[in-house]
């Protein structure tokens, strides 16, 4: 995003820039509802229903590897839909990941069991899930440019944060859905088909966002790129020989965010049951920091408008290094009190400002007509260091003096990122990216 292709243009208007927030914050919404509702049916009813076993272990953890094989997808997505998001446009590409997404969320719902048609519905469940996490590669970057490329030069940051603040409202609104069908049947009903309502509830999602992205004009900064023929033939190859650093350190960024929310919304949930905190608490505590996340990252977004990308992502990344140091013995206390605080602080507070700023950070340091390209490469390797972060962890666990370790761990991880962060910031200013970027709106 060039300072010749940024601006405050007429172009950029406040109309267009609230329907593509919309847009993109419905795609991440219904990426983290299906993320939700996903892994609840993994632990809950896959494995008996896809994956019928003599020890229910075995199951549970064949259906957590279905979960886990969508990661594997999103790398390759990312290069996909960077590729004909920076060749034909964001609008596009957005609505085919949702399609996709849709599509696939509503299947998964449809499949007959192991009862009906053996392990073909297991590959069945695989292929699905892998074509959501194909999909989620390109989604969340162009999410971002999508609303970014729409914004004016003041008000970037707190629009692009929106997608962020949709994370929060995708994972208690799958957690809702389960715990409504899980409140109104018997188990037996559940396993048999109330499971699949939460994934055909997300066919809704799709069709109201769909609406609201078929409704949508192009970005104003890919339009100008456009006009000038400044469209790259090849923009994976063309962002990986004129930006290189610049995916890596935006890795880096992403990396420091997803170890950060790995650690809390998913490790901390089996470090608290070694510990025998009652369940209830650090579920309660996601549920509480996820409501105070929703209002600060568009909070953080519009801070880092007012005094630049750079310091409020470190006040972010700060935060969380000295939180983590205490969030592991908060929670091993077993105090209603601290454990509820130290999801808030760590969680609430300091992932919420990190995830407000990042995006439109490591956006502003690719130029327009490679953006979508190298955002998804930077995005996604960051997505593939942080998703180590649950079977790291549990190994640090089991060291002398664990739990210290696991602290100091996050604490060197998120202050890695703020090196990546004034690395990447320091690049984009003397590149002239993006005149603004570490400078008061």
């Amino acid at each position: 995003m060039t300072t010749d292709q940024r601006g405050t243009s007429p172009s950029h208007s406040l109309k267009h820039t609230r329907r593509a927030a919309a847009a993109s914050l419905g795609g991440t919404i219904l990426e983290y509802y299906d993320f939700a509702i996903y892994g609840l049916a993994s632990a809950l009813v896959f494995g008996p229903l896809f994956f019928p076993s003599a020890d229910p272990t075995v199951g549970v953890l064949a259906s957590f590897v279905t979960f886990g094989v969508g990661f594997l997808a999103r790398p390759l997505g990312g290069i996909v839909f960077g590729h004909f998001g920076d060749r034909l446009g964001r609008k596009n590409v957005l609505v085919t990941t949702m399609l996709i997404m849709g599509v696939s969320t509503v299947l998964i719902g449809c499949l007959p069991g192991y009862d009906s048609i053996g392990y073909w519905g297991a590959v069945l469940l695989v292929l699905l899930r892998l074509a959501q996490g194909f999909a989620f590669g390109g989604e969340q970057p162009g999410a971002v440019l999508l609303v970014a490329e729409h914004a004016a030069e003041g008000r970037r940051g707190l629009f692009a944060s929106l997608p962020g603040a949709g994370v929060s409202f995708g994972l208690v609104l799958g957690n809702l859905a389960f715990l409504a069908v899980n409140n109104t049947m018997d188990p037996a009903t559940v396993l048999t088909w109330g499971w699949r309502i939460p994934f055909w509830a997300g066919g809704l999602l799709v069709l109201i966002g769909l609406l609201i992205r078929f409704g949508l004009a192009e970005t104003p900064d890919f339009e100008r790129n456009k006009a000038n023929d400044q469209v790259s033939a090849s923009p994976i190859r063309d962002v990986i020989r004129t930006h290189p650093a610049q995916i890596l350190l935006a890795g880096g960024v992403q990396a420091g965010q997803a170890v950060a929310s790995y650690i809390t919304v998913i490790y901390s949930l089996a470090y608290a049951r070694e510990h025998d905190v009652p369940a209830s608490l650090p579920l309660l505590g996601i549920i509480l920091s996820g409501a105070l996340h929703l209002a600060l990252v568009p909070a953080a977004g519009a801070l880092s408008d007012r005094f630049g990308r750079l310091p409020t992502y470190l006040a972010g990344a700060v935060f969380i290094a000295i939180t983590a140091l205490f969030f592991f013995p908060m929670i091993a206390s077993g105090s209603a009190v601290l454990v509820l605080c130290a999801y808030l602080l760590l969680f609430g507070i300091g992932w919420a400002v990190i995830t407000g700023v990042y995006p439109v950070m490591i956006a502003e340091a690719f130029a327009t007509k490679v953006s979508y390209s190298g955002l998804s490469l930077g995005m996604q390797l960051g997505v593939v260091i942080g998703g180590l972060t649950p079977f790291v962890a549990t190994l640090v666990a089991t060291l002398p003096n664990g739990s210290t370790l696991l602290g100091i761990g996050l604490s060197v991880v998120v202050l890695l990122s703020g090196w990546c962060a004034a690395a990447i910031v320091r690049r984009t200013t003397r590149a002239g990216v993006a005149a603004t970027i570490d400078q008061p709106a």
